[in-house]
Parts: C-alpha cells; structure tokens; sequence
C-alpha cells in the first residue's frame, strides 16, 4: 500500500528557507570562528594586523603624521602607543559578513563579490576606526576607552549589516535570488 506523502502547512513551507539561512549561517559562523581560533588562524590573524598597522602607519605618513610600528603596536611621536590586539583587526566581522554571504541563496559569482567588496570595505573602516584611536588615545583616555569600546564596536557591527543589506539589495535586483532548498 503507497504511503501518501504528509502535505506541509503553507505557514512552515514559508518559513523553511529562512531556517535553512539560520541553520546555514549559524554553521558558516560557528567553522568560521573556529578556524581563527586554531594556531593557524591565530598566526594568520597576527600577521594581518602587523599589515594593518603599517597600513594605518602609511596612510598617516601620506596625510602629514607621524607614527612608528612596532609589530601590531602604531606609537606616536610623544609616546603614545595603541596596540592592534586580536578581535581589533575586523576579523571577527569579517567572518560575521562571510557567514550571512555563504549561507544566503546567491550563485557563487555573487557570493565572491559579496565576500570581496564587503571584506575591502570592513577593512578601509577598519583601518579609519584604527587611525582614529591613534589620535583620540593622544589626547583622552576617557575618550579613547568610549570610542574603542562602544562607539566604533557598534559602528562596525552596523557596517557589516549595511553591508549585508546592499549586497542582499543587489542580488534581488539581479533576478539571481534563489530558493534556499536549491
């Protein structure tokens, strides 16, 4: 005897690609996360930060400052120094954006744009979040602790969901949107 296939209310089928996003990017971040936190991602994210820093020194230099590197330390003439420690480096929104880019239903072109332009931008914020502490901590510690702790954790944290929401944008508009369970 055939057995008929039990028909799936209207209300879940709806509601099924979206927990196949949450599932999927819950799973993208969780790997993600874990891999910066394995020795090789450790160096990896050490090394990206030294880069970082002598980008932040450069960029100084081009605008008329002064700065000095140490490793992932940016010191100012005066003595001032701020440290790129891990967590600093954007990596973690990075792997945030990567996460919600990987599991939403785009072809793979789209998703490697996606990942590439929103990687760049995450960084050149990153970049100007680390400048812009060199220059505080020089003049207020106060200041220096509110603008490290809450205003630019929040600002990047919305940067990555800005621009999660404009790449999301530009694959609706592409017609190039799929159905999560394809």
């Amino acid at each position: 005897m055939p057995s008929n296939p039990v028909p799936v209310p209207t209300k879940w089928r709806r509601a099924l690609p979206q927990a196949h996003f949450a599932l999927l990017f819950a799973l993208c971040f969780i790997l993600g996360i874990g891999l910066v936190l394995l020795p090789p991602g450790q160096k990896i994210d050490q090394d990206f930060s030294r880069l970082l820093v002598r980008i932040s020194r450069t960029v100084i230099g081009i605008w008329g400052g002064a700065a000095a590197v140490e490793g992932a330390i940016l010191r100012a003439p005066g003595g001032f120094a701020v440290e790129m420690r891990d967590g600093c480096n954007g990596i973690n929104v990075m792997v945030l954006l990567w996460a919600a880019i990987l599991a939403f239903p785009a072809s793979w072109k789209l998703k490697a744009y996606g990942l590439a332009a929103g990687t760049l931008a995450i960084q050149l914020l990153n970049v100007a979040r680390f400048i812009s502490l060199f220059y505080i901590g020089q003049y207020s510690a106060a200041w220096f602790e509110f603008a490290h702790g809450y205003l630019w954790e929040t600002l990047l944290i919305l940067d990555t969901m800005v621009i999660f929401w404009l790449w999301v944008g530009r694959v609706s508009r592409s017609g190039a949107l799929r159905h999560a369970g394809n």
